[in-house]
């Protein structure tokens, strides 16, 4: 066995000497662009170029490796590259082993400075302030819908979306000692209960729940005290050292959580880009049907439609829309020049590229 081994690995040895060398002659090149980018004041992390990359080796992938894989590969190079020219400062919702930590480095790769919040609130003062250099948010989810918090924080701030990523979220039950003995209370975020709540109803139907700011917060509680379980991601159960009672406890197993990416960037096309807006109308018959007319009109296609009170007091209703394309595309602009005429309350809140999951 050893001798027929013995040339496979010298093969496969030499092959790493050759990817080592490439990877840094691109690092190099890297670090080229970086001093161009320096004297021209361009953003360091450009979205739209990194999902042309990813969709390209994509397409050009030959296999036997995956595609999911081999874009992994590809975006932890160009994380690592990216930070020789400067290290990207991301928000997240904390502490660490949250889906949105994992979201971050599904978007930036590793080679980031995390920067873990306490609250959705948190994620957007630090970046409208500059501490962060981007947010990373939940937008909304594939079994309880949208994050409402969230939405509400898009109509009022300055930033801009600029990236989405979509992750599978599986929830699981875990404690200090990997059993239910002695628990008292399960907790997560309300979302998270909410995910796993038939699941929960059949198995501990007369355990307390108690909602926290964030499954990893309640993986941190649940390392401290015994007598509480947590239902989180098992990297937070890594994290903060418990056993797992049980995995996969989310009611839908195909269970899904959509972020967005939000910061200053204003990004251009990619090729395969979507268009995100709010937008109120005025208080007649009618009124949301003969708007988004103006979308069909032009041939724009709509791929998601949100309700969230104004909290006027009068039954008034913001409208989230996302569309398909760039607000580049000449159709998509005139579209949304109609749009912004003709409603009580138009805001492009960015233009993206769609995620690749």
């Amino acid at each position: 066995m050893t001798d027929k081994l013995k040339p496979l690995r010298e093969k496969i040895d030499a092959i790493d000497a050759q990817i080592l060398e490439l990877l840094n002659q691109r690092a190099q090149v890297a670090q080229e662009v970086g001093h161009v980018k320096a004297e021209t004041m361009a953003p360091v992390f450009r979205p739209e170029r990194e999902a042309q990359v990813l969709r390209g080796v994509a397409e050009r992938n030959p296999g036997p490796m995956g595609n999911i894989e081999v874009q992994t590969i590809f975006r932890e190079i160009m994380s690592a590259c990216r930070a020789l020219e400067k290290r990207v400062t991301v928000a997240y919702l904390g502490p660490a082993g949250t889906f949105s930590e994992q979201a971050v480095y599904q978007q930036f790769g590793t080679a980031v400075e995390g920067l873990p919040c306490a609250s959705i609130d948190e994620v957007f003062r630090a970046t409208e302030a500059g501490t962060a250099d981007f947010g990373v948010v939940p937008v909304e989810n594939s079994s309880e819908g949208a994050i409402n918090r969230t939405l509400d924080l898009m109509l009022q701030t300055s930033l801009t979306i600029s990236g989405e990523v979509a992750i599978a979220v599986h929830h699981s039950l875990m404690t200090r000692t990997g059993s239910m003995d002695g628990v008292k209370v399960i907790c997560a975020h309300s979302q998270a209960l909410a995910q796993c709540q038939v699941w929960l109803n059949l198995n501990y139907p007369n355990i307390e729940r108690r909602a926290v700011a964030s499954n990893a917060e309640a993986a941190r509680m649940a390392g401290e005290d015994g007598s509480i379980a947590a239902i989180a991601s098992e990297l937070a159960g890594t994290q903060y050292k418990l056993g797992v009672v049980k995995g996969h406890i989310q009611d839908d197993p195909h269970n899904r959580t959509r972020f967005a990416v939000v910061g200053q960037l204003q990004t251009n096309p990619s090729g395969k880009d979507q268009t995100s807006i709010v937008l109120a109308v005025p208080n007649k018959a009618g009124a949301v049907y003969q708007l988004l007319a103006h979308l069909a009109k032009h041939g724009v296609s709509m791929t998601r439609f949100e309700s969230r009170p104004a909290r006027m007091g009068t039954w008034e209703y913001y409208f989230y829309v996302d569309i398909e394309g760039h607000v580049h595309n000449p159709s998509v602009s005139k579209a949304l020049a109609e749009l912004k005429d003709n409603a009580a309350f138009f805001k492009v809140l960015g233009s993206y590229p769609t995620s690749l999951n």
